[in-house]
């Protein structure tokens, strides 16, 4: 793969980020169709249930692109689901060479692609380095949902220097500036579902969807143990996970097993402190944002993680910070921790 192909299958990768938060339980992935250094055409796919990546792309294309080069940011479908397989038009369309940014993590089908691409005449590449990286990172939730059941978890805390979420009153509006609070709006419109604590939903009836134009609506999903929420808090996008999900009150793996199986691969956890704490605790998260504003609060406000105490030499390590940001006044520190 050349530096072309690279930058070719970045703009496919381009324009699956894009669609992020707006195809579960499908994965999000773009495509490009080059025939010698020219664009002919492209697409990604827009919402499960509707053609795919290839198929947008290659119905884009403004020649026949016979010969020409697909690039696509996740290896092509071989099955038949709720639309037939993408390898099948591939080698109707005559396509002369393909290269996949990553392969398919469905056991079912990793790899299947190649072999029936090849056999059709079609050279395949798949990429390796950065854009490898890249397009296996956008897929990061589908991938998790396919082999493991569970969905992506990302834990997002506005905290205090001191590490508050509220003040002893449970005041939490704004621990953060506005500038935090419109990074958080942009989050909420990458991910499936929001989910909050009882605490978090009595304390501020939070809407969790994002308020941005053309922005989808997202799952809600309200942890408790047993307290039933009032009427206000809940409509038809809304999971109260003793009811909608079988929360016993305990075991969160099973609770976002049974979110996963609702077609759910990717949730925001936005506290609060008990809620964040046991999942973290339990190695449910797999990214941690956290945002800190140049406040003190002091030892009687309420604490963003509830976790196990732990002594010094077996304190949660979190590595190095995959990114560290000023928000107006307030500081962002991501963390991934799979």
């Amino acid at each position: 793969m050349n530096e072309a192909d690279a930058r070719w299958l970045a703009r496919a990768a381009e324009l699956a980020e894009a669609q992020v938060g707006r195809t579960a339980p499908n994965p999000a992935v773009g495509a490009v169709c080059v025939r010698e250094g020219r664009h002919l055409g492209e697409g990604a796919h827009l919402r499960a249930g509707t053609p795919h990546a290839e198929v947008n792309c290659l119905n884009a294309c403004t020649e026949d692109p016979a010969g020409a080069t697909l690039y696509v940011s996740l290896e092509p479908c071989s099955t038949t689901g709720r639309t037939p397989p993408c390898c099948d038009l591939i080698r109707a369309k005559r396509i002369g060479r393909v290269v996949i940014g990553c392969l398919d993590p469905n056991p079912r089908h990793a790899g299947r692609a190649i072999p029936l691409l090849r056999e059709a005449g079609i050279a395949v590449e798949v990429a390796t380095g950065a854009v490898a990286e890249r397009c296996r990172r956008l897929i990061a939730p589908f991938a998790k949902a396919v082999t493991l059941g569970l969905p992506y978890l990302r834990l997002k805390l506005a905290l205090t220097l001191d590490g508050f979420i509220a003040d002893a009153a449970g005041s939490s509006r704004w621990v953060t500036g506005p500038e935090a609070r419109d990074w958080v709006q942009h989050l909420r419109t990458r991910v499936d579902a929001v989910m909050v604590g009882a605490g978090t939903v009595r304390a501020d009836h939070p809407s969790l969807q994002p308020h941005l134009p053309d922005a989808p609506r997202k799952w809600r999903v309200l942890v408790d143990r047993s307290a039933p929420f009032p009427p206000a808090d809940l409509d038809d996008r809304t999971l109260v996970a003793t009811r909608d999900l079988g929360y016993d009150g305990h075991d969160l793996r099973a609770m976002l097993h049974a979110l996963c199986a609702k077609g759910v691969n990717d949730v925001l956890c936005e506290g609060g402190g008990r809620l964040a704490g046991a999942l973290l605790d339990a190695g449910l998260v797999d990214a941690l944002d956290l945002i800190y504003a140049p406040k003190i609060l002091g030892p009687s406000a309420r604490p963003g993680l509830a976790i196990a105490p732990r002594p010094l030499a077996h304190a949660l390590s979190l590595g190095a910070p995959i990114e560290c940001r000023a928000l107006g006044m307030d500081t962002l520190l991501r963390f991934r921790l799979t």
